[in-house]
C-alpha cells in the first residue's frame, strides 16, 4: 500500500510528525511518541531508510506511517503537508529534527560561504518551510504543540562563557551558528503565536551518539530524544519559546 494511500483509522488518535525520523534521534523520537499510543509520521527524504524505520517501528507495535520529505525542496514539503491532511485531517504535533552538520572542519577564516548556506537552507529555512507548510494543519487540533531540535552548541552563552568543548562543540562557522539562528526564529514563532493555543520551543538532547558527530557522543539517542517527547507533550500552560535541556533551561 503506497504511503498516500494509508489511512489512519483512528480519526480521534493524537498525530504527529517528525522530520529526519529514519533514523538516530528522530527515530527514537517517532518510537517514544508512538509508545504514547499516537499516530506517527515518520518524514524523511531517503525511500530505503524511510521504509525501513516505518517496517521496524510497526513490527514494535507503533501506529507511523512514512512521510517522504525533503526539508530544502517547497515541492516535497507541501507534498507530504497533503499527504498528513489525507491521512489524518489535522496535525496535533510537529517535531522539527531533520538537520546537517556540513561537515568539519569550520574554522571561520576558511569556512567555503556554500557550507554555510547549505546548513542554514536544512537547519533554519527548512524549518520555517515545514512549518509554515504544517501550522494550517495545527491549528485544527485541540492541543498542538512544534518542537525544534536544536543544540546547546547554539547557546551564545556557552560558547562566550567555556572552553568545555563537550558543551561548546568544535569551532564552528555554520553548524553551531545556524543553531543560534534556529533559537531566534523559534522565538519569534513564539511571538507571533502567543494568542493561539500552539507552543513552541526548542530543545537541546545533549552530547549524543548519532552519524551526525560519528558516534562520538556519550548519551544514547533514546536519552536524546527524551526532551522533544516531553516538550512535545506539554500542557496548555506549558511553557513557549524556551530552550530546554534534560536539566532545565538553556542559556541563549
Amino acid at each position: 500500500m503506497s504511503e498516500r494511500n494509508e489511512r489512519n483509522e483512528q480519526p480521534g488518535r493524537t498525530t504527529a510528525l517528525v522530520t529526519g525520523a529514519n533514523k538516530g534521534i528522530g527515530y527514537e523520537i517517532a518510537a517514544g511518541l508512538g509508545a504514547l499510543g499516537w499516530s506517527v509520521g515518520v518524514g524523511a527524504r531517503d525511500t530505503g531508510r524511510r521504509e525501513a524505520a516505518v517496517e521496524k517501528l510497526r513490527a514494535a507495535g507503533f501506529d507511523v506511517f512514512g512521510v517522504p520529505l525533503d526539508v530544502a525542496d517547497d515541492g516535497s514539503v507541501a507534498a507530504a503537508a497533503a499527504l498528513v491532511e489525507e491521512r489524518a485531517g489535522r496535525l496535533d504535533v510537529l517535531v522539527n529534527n531533520a538537520g546537517v552538520t556540513g561537515g568539519m572542519p569550520q574554522q571561520p577564516t576558511m569556512v567555503d560561504p556554500a557550507v554555510v548556506r547549505a546548513v542554514v537552507e536544512t537547519n533554519v529555512i527548512g524549518v520555517i518551510r515545514v512549518t509554515n507548510a504544517m501550522l494550517p494543519l495545527l491549528r485544527r487540533s485541540a492541543s498542538p504543540r512544534i518542537v525544534n531540535m536544536s543544540s546547546g552548541v547554539g547557546s551564545i552563552t556557552r560558547q562566550s562563557e567555556s572552553a568545555d568543548v563537550s558543551m561548546t562543540g568544535p569551532i564552528s562557522a555554520a553548524y553551531s551558528p545556524s543553531k543560534t539562528f534556529l533559537n531566534a526564529v523559534t522565538v519569534q514563532y513564539a511571538k507571533e503565536l502567543r494568542d493561539t493555543n500552539i507552543l513552541i520551543n526548542a530543545v537541546c538532547p545533549g552530547y549524543t551518539a548519532t552519524d551526525l558527530n560519528g558516534f562520538r557522543g556519550i548519551r544514547t539517542p533514546e536519552q536524546g530524544a527524551a526532551i522533544a517527547i516531553r516538550l512535545a507533550t506539554v500542557p496548555a500552560d506549558g511553557p513557549s519559546g524556551g530552550f530546554f535541556e534534560d536539566a532545565g533551561v538553556v542559556p541563549w
